[in-house]
């Protein structure tokens, strides 16, 4: 008897023992593969994501996520942190730290968890808070076990499934599981599933996917957004709740309809004293695009941008009268309120939800669901709508930027949702004209009147520069815009906004210290004073992923340089002229007459993706473009 209890605690003890050495051995990096090591600065060793809709307004939402961090910049792909607001809370959370061995070294948790407010400087209010990970390592690689239960009464946002999280960043094994008991109806999306390792043994009702050893990928230049390439899964639920207020949609006009029956709730009633305004304010105009620019003004010019992060998931804008008595709302309340004073002047308006961002980022047209993360509005305009950034003080009517420019939208009208594009500013849209007067000086310095006009995404990248300081414009101009011209000093800066043609002008006066190389009877300068290309496109001997040039624009130079006296210019460069599928490319010149001459330059590129494989050549036109950009000439003496 006491042989048989011996021997059954043996067995014990070396099957404890052996399932101590598998986790210890699963924990240690030194059993990651060398593949999964490559190009990496961290490895996903498991991230495991069960999510249970107990009901239309019960989620349960379990994380055990296990990474190793081979290096110092693999630290961000932690991503221990979880967010709680009135709605959400968390239930459980832990971390538990090992070494390069799986040795352990320290626990957490959930009170060891740091708990901060997302509140930051533009946001007055938000019922958001975040707890986070906060740990020091000692040594590399080590690996952080991080597990949580969080419990939500909102179904409208189900948790996308990103197994490729980002960059630099590997991933042996990423599971997500939807258990649906109550068999509430839902929708999926799969998006970029092809050619990846992905097992999917789904049901009817409940959803499985693993991804399995995905390498790191390395990014690239001018290339598609990353959620544009990589899988992504999407899943909504048909009937659904929201801060307590329960919806039902399976497409984008039962949907936009539930927003506008529901979630409006009077907010867009402002006071007959207001309306008594507006209309003052629009007395005679007829024409409503009129009408609504006189609002737009008046909008801007009595409030102000301020993040409020309150009410229906950060979606119900705080009320129409309320944000005029404050003088001050979010993107929802500013764009509500300047629709609520459009509806007071007969002037049809609809709120209208966007990704907004300057990476171009789609409201999906084909599955409804919450999605986006800004509000503009839209004005039906017979085919030729108008948009509204309602959050700017400064921005012109009529005019997006880069923001929020080229992309599908959610149009919130009373019979539903209607996807619709904003315009796009593409190529010749984005267009710089620079004409320059140059005087060259006997020692080698120069002063010039220089006139630039800018339009399109150029107008949007520069116009905020007008409420710059002297102090700030001085840096602006010789760090970041002419930071290849040593020696440059600015003597006169004027500026012009003209909001009418959407046009900024900028008027200037420089002198650039010892610019020419002047030697005996030679005088070498170069023609690109003001509009340089110095940078060229990496070069991959690999190439993965397509070209994409996102928007394209145009840039129109001439420059007139005034000869020094006892000077004369011999010959002129060539000119050139290349044109092809990215674009234009040219330098021309005139002599005007013995002591001046013209330096005439065009360079666009033009929207478009492109193979893979047309990545060398797009590298050796603008290479091309940067070699010409930095021509030389000589003057020689008389």
């Amino acid at each position: 008897m006491k042989t048989n209890k011996l021997t059954i605690f043996l067995i014990v003890l070396m099957l404890c023992t052996s399932i101590f050495s598998q986790e210890k051995q699963n924990l240690s990096s030194l059993f990651i593969s060398k593949e999964l090591k490559e190009n990496a600065n961290a490895v996903v060793r498991l991230n495991e994501l069960v999510i249970t809709v107990e009901a239309v307004d019960q989620l349960t939402i379990k994380q055990k996520r296990i990474v190793t961090v081979l290096n110092k910049l693999g630290k961000d792909h932690i991503d221990a942190y979880k967010h709680y607001n009135n709605d959400t809370k968390i239930t459980r959370l832990s971390a538990i730290i090992y070494d390069a061995l799986g040795n352990k070294v320290k626990k957490y948790s959930k009170n060891d968890f740091q708990d901060v407010s997302t509140i930051d400087g533009g946001t007055l209010y938000s019922d958001s808070r975040v707890k986070f990970l906060e740990h020091t390592p000692t040594s590399y690689p080590y690996t952080v076990v991080f597990e949580s239960e969080e419990k939500n009464s909102s179904t409208g946002f189900i948790p996308k499934w990103l197994p490729i999280e980002n960059y630099y960043l590997a991933t042996e094994r990423s599971v997500y599981i939807i258990n649906n008991p109550q068999n509430i109806p839902f929708r999926k999306r799969e998006k970029n599933f092809n050619g990846f390792s992905i097992k999917n043994s789904s049901t009817d009702t409940n959803l499985n996917y693993v991804l399995t050893n995905q390498q790191a990928i390395k990014p690239e230049h001018y290339t598609l957004n990353f959620e544009e390439f990589v899988p992504n899964l999407t899943i909504a639920l048909n009937q659904f709740s929201l801060k307590n207020i329960k919806g039902k949609a399976s497409n984008w006009k039962e949907f936009g309809k539930w927003r506008y029956e529901y979630l409006k709730n009077g907010n867009d009633i402002v006071s007959e004293s207001i309306k008594s305004e507006v209309n003052n304010i629009t007395k005679g105009i007829k024409d409503p695009i009129l009408k609504a620019k006189a609002i737009y003004s008046y909008m801007q010019n009595r409030t102000r941008y301020i993040s409020v992060q309150e009410g229906i998931g950060g979606w119900k804008p705080i009320p129409a009268n309320k944000v005029h008595e404050l003088g001050y709302g979010d993107c929802k309340g500013l764009t509500n309120y300047t629709k609520a004073l459009l509806d007071a002047v007969g002037v049809e308006s609809h709120y209208s939800v966007v990704w907004a961002g300057s990476a171009k980022k789609n409201v999906y047209s084909d599955f409804s669901s919450m999605q986006g993360n800004h509000v503009i509005l839209n004005i039906p305009n017979n085919g030729n709508d108008i948009w509204l950034e309602c959050t700017s003080q400064t921005m012109p009517f009529g005019f997006l930027g880069d923001f929020t420019d080229d992309r599908d939208v959610l149009v919130i009208t009373p019979e539903g949702g209607v996807i619709k594009r904003t315009p796009a500013y593409i190529n010749k849209d984005n267009l710089q004209v620079t004409k320059a007067s140059i005087k060259l000086l006997p020692e080698g310095s120069i002063s010039a009147q220089l006139e630039r006009k800018s339009y399109g995404t150029q107008y949007d990248d520069k116009y905020h520069i007008e409420n710059y300081t002297q102090k700030e414009l001085n840096k602006h101009y010789k760090t970041d815009v002419w930071s290849y011209n040593n020696n440059l000093e600015i003597e006169d800066i004027k500026h012009v906004n003209n909001k009418e043609k959407i046009e900024f002008t900028e008027s200037l006066n420089i002198k650039i210290e010892k610019f020419a190389t002047v030697r005996d009877s030679s005088y070498l300068f170069k023609l690109n004073v003001f509009n340089r290309i110095t940078g060229v496109p990496k070069k991959y001997r690999n190439r993965q992923r397509s070209l994409e040039i996102e928007r394209g624009f145009t840039d129109k130079d001439e420059f007139t340089f005034s000869i020094p006296q006892g000077y004369t210019l011999t010959t002129f460069p060539e000119n050139l002229n290349i044109t092809n599928k990215f674009g234009t490319y040219s330098i021309r010149f005139e002599k005007i007459d013995d002591t001046s001459f013209k330096y005439i330059r065009e360079f666009s590129l033009l929207k478009g993706i492109y193979s893979k494989e047309s990545y060398e050549a797009y590298r050796k036109f603008r290479k091309t473009v940067t070699k010409y950009d930095n021509l030389r000439t000589e003057l020689t003496k008389l």
